[in-house]
């Protein structure tokens, strides 16, 4: 019976039983002003306007000296008008969690976006929390399966690692995130999609992820129509929502697709609030909340979050400010590249301009030697490319090259997949064993092929032991000899005298 009461039991003591008010003063552009109520940053308030509608609004800044607050939207402003009352709800936005929230689609606020009816969760998750303690992660040494032969042979990932994918638009970012949301082997898929074109949001959750995605995944939608504030809000929703399940024990796999739009987002609040532009147009605080959004996945010490952040590269510069910010943030970055797109290989991964900083944490030595291997041999087939194609390379100049040149069409095989392929694991080092030569044993296909490796500092340890265990060998050998010849040197001295 008390079990029964609980969930009321539980909105009673939420429930704000004195509430500040304030009323609309001014609308300058995205910008909502009122006058009151007493609340602080990033609290929710409800604006109620004359034909007896609701909107839910945000407090991003405010005036102490004219008792002014500015809020911004959730949803569409028309109605509002000077006087509507703005209600403060004491609370920042809260995201309704639980085991039954997977297989549905919310909005930024948490609330049901698929039609399927109330949510039926268990408790609510801060949308805005710190990122874990760096001295509760656990350590990356379990490599995650994406299902993407190019990532899981030269840019293996490991569980709790981010990864940025760097592309300009129609390049396939949507594409390679529905790969991996299908065929990846974490618990759980949470998907942002922030900024999304309308057309492509029903686009990639039936006809690219489908119900078998689906049924494990929890979609996050804010469309590019939407307000900014929404648009902001759905990042951190996305993170909460991965979060919870990562506190669960779980092995998350996030993706966000984009983070530019995050940024874009931020940038119009702050520009409306006044905030002063600084690189290309960006006020300070995208480049404050940037990292504090990111630095939240990955390990904790229950379980984990494995993220992949989609980069939309303006005008296909990979240097401009939030390409540079978030590639120096993340654990690795993925670039699709425009002329692979265009020469019809798919995933247009380019591997040598993509990296994964982990890739060694989590697989074997013989994994590592054929990897290695690999791409070199595709390196030196790029830097040479226009000789071959050319016909100017005379075969037998070098064997490198010839060697790439007779491996390429066994490496274009081995990175080049359709998006409905479903590669594992094991068919996947196979391949690379067979490309590159090197034979890859099969305990190395398991995830923890990395668990038991010497830490750096522990093979720089063993090696300084070794090293002065030789200099001692060698300083003894030395002494010996020395000592050797002293004796010599002094028994013909004794014998010289002895003669006089």
């Amino acid at each position: 019976m008390e079990q029964f009461f609980d969930k009321y039991l539980k909105t009673v003591l939420d429930t704000e039983t004195i509430l500040y008010t304030g009323t609309v003063t001014a609308i300058k552009g995205l910008m909502i002003r009122s006058r009151g109520p007493y609340a602080k940053i990033g609290e929710l308030c409800t604006i109620k306007n004359a034909d007896g509608t609701e909107l839910v609004a945000e407090v991003v800044g405010f005036d102490q000296e004219e008792n002014a607050v500015n809020l911004m939207a959730y949803g569409d402003t028309k109605g509002i008008m000077a006087g509507s009352e703005v209600v403060a709800s004491g609370k920042e936005l809260r995201v309704p969690v639980g085991k039954k929230l997977l297989g549905r689609i919310i909005d930024a606020l948490g609330r049901p976006y698929d039609k399927k009816g109330p949510l039926q969760n268990d408790e609510y998750y801060p949308a805005i929390a710190p990122a874990p303690d760096p001295y509760t992660r656990k350590d990356i040494n379990r490599r995650i399966i994406t299902g993407v032969r190019a990532i899981d042979s030269l840019l293996t990932c490991g569980k709790g690692q981010r990864l940025g994918i760097f592309a300009g638009s129609g390049v396939g970012k949507s594409t390679l995130l529905s790969m991996i949301a299908r065929n990846t082997n974490a618990d759980v898929n949470v998907i942002g999609l922030i900024g999304e074109r309308g057309r492509e949001v029903m686009d990639f959750i039936e006809h690219d992820l489908g119900p078998e995605g689906m049924k494990r995944s929890v979609v996050v939608v804010a469309t590019g129509d939407q307000s900014s504030i929404a648009r902001l809000r759905a990042a951190y929703t996305t993170t909460a929502v991965a979060e919870y399940f990562r506190n669960q024990g779980k092995d998350v796999m996030l993706m966000m697709d984009s983070v530019t739009r995050f940024c874009h987002a931020q940038r119009e609040i702050g520009t409306a609030n006044g905030e002063p532009p600084t690189q290309s147009g960006y006020p300070a605080s995208v480049w404050d909340m940037l990292p504090k959004l990111l630095e939240r996945t990955g390990t904790n010490d229950k379980g984990s979050i494995t993220a992949f952040y989609t980069v939309l590269v303006d005008g296909d510069d990979l240097n401009e400010p939030v390409s540079d910010k978030v590639r120096g943030t993340l654990d690795g970055h993925i670039v699709l590249s425009k002329k692979l797109f265009r020469e019809r290989h798919f995933p247009a991964i380019d591997i040598t301009s993509s990296i994964s900083r982990l890739w060694d944490d989590v697989t074997g030595p013989q994994t590592q030697q054929a990897a290695n291997k690999v791409s070199r041999l595709i390196s030196i087939y790029e830097e040479n490319k226009d000789m071959i194609n050319a016909g100017v390379y005379v075969k037998g100049s070098n064997p490198e090259i010839d060697e790439a040149i007779e491996r390429h069409p066994a490496i274009e095989e081995l990175l080049t997949q359709s998006k409905t392929d479903h590669c594992t694991i094991e068919n996947t080092l196979q391949i690379l064993s067979a490309v590159s030569g090197i034979d890859i044993p099969e305990d190395e296909y398991s995830e923890d092929a990395g668990l038991g490796k010497k830490t750096t500092a522990q093979l720089v340890q063993e090696r300084k032991i070794d090293d002065v265990a030789s200099s001692n060998e060698l300083s003894s050998e030395s002494m010996t000899a020395q000592t050797a010849n002293s004796l010599e040197q002094a028994a013909k001295a004794l014998g010289g005298l002895s003669k006089k």
